[in-house]
């Protein structure tokens, strides 16, 4: 496993001591990832959470059954990094959502923030991305898939 950039430990404890905690009195805890498969879309985006402008994500339900991950949940909190791993803010989970890739809405992608914020838009780069995703593990998209449909706020940058 990479070990996790001193920024994200760093901005972690910054975060709880504005909140009067710390690291040996708090029940709460993180993860720590940063967006898409490529620097400048990571980069991007992570700039776009800490604008306020991205306050949701999707990803395939798929990668979560395969990777055994557990579903975000509702109060849960993710350090965002850059591309290299360097913390950029903290967000909270306040929404998660499963539904096919097909019943995705306007009113949600709009709340993703990225590109011209059209259902359009976000569809086209979403298939995108998956089919690339995918590719690995020889399975075709299609859009009946589920997708898991996170909402979320900054909770310190």
């Amino acid at each position: 496993m990479e070990q996790e950039h001193k920024s994200v430990q760093k901005m972690w404890g910054n975060y709880l001591m504005s909140i009067g905690e710390n690291i040996r009195n708090t029940n709460k805890n993180y993860t720590s990832w940063y967006f898409c498969d490529n620097e400048k879309s990571a980069n991007n985006l992570a700039k776009l959470v800490k604008q306020g402008t991205k306050r949701a994500t999707t990803g395939l339900y798929y990668f979560y059954e395969v990777d055994g991950e557990i579903l975000p949940k509702e109060g849960v909190f993710s350090i965002i990094t850059d591309w290299d791993g360097i913390a950029q803010c903290i967000i909270q989970t306040k929404k998660v959502t499963v539904l096919p890739f097909k019943e995705v809405t306007e009113e949600f992608v709009k709340t993703e923030g990225e590109g011209d914020k059209s259902l359009k838009y976000w569809r086209k780069v979403h298939k995108d991305f998956f089919t690339r995703e995918l590719k690995e593990q020889e399975i075709e998209f299609s859009e009946d898939m589920l997708v898991v449909c996170e909402e979320f706020e900054v909770a310190y940058k």
